[in-house]
């Protein structure tokens, strides 16, 4: 599968899934998103192998990782929430 092919899949996965089990917390209505508002964070091919990560334009913390299994010719969709952010001082 091609990149394009792929990312456009990819994001019709994550309006799919936003629009249909994401809420606005603030007044409890349903999210009504397109492609247009969702974004490649990074992507990788490998072989006939991909994989995406995305988000979308709502501010919810949400993320969502895809990848195609060229193989098998199956995706795999995983969506998280970000939950901590931490800056850890190193140092030299």
């Amino acid at each position: 599968m091609d990149n394009d092919k792929f990312i456009q899949l990819c994001k019709e996965k994550v309006v799919d899934y936003t629009n249909t089990t994401m809420n606005l917390s603030s007044i409890n209505k349903p999210v009504h998103i397109s492609t247009s508002d969702v974004y490649v964070v990074w992507l990788n091919r490998t072989l006939q192998n991909n994989k995406a990560l995305l988000s979308t334009t709502i501010e919810d913390g949400m993320y969502y990782e895809v990848t195609y299994n060229g193989d098998k010719s199956e995706m795999y969709f995983d969506a998280y929430k970000h939950v901590h952010n931490e800056a850890i001082e190193l140092g030299d």
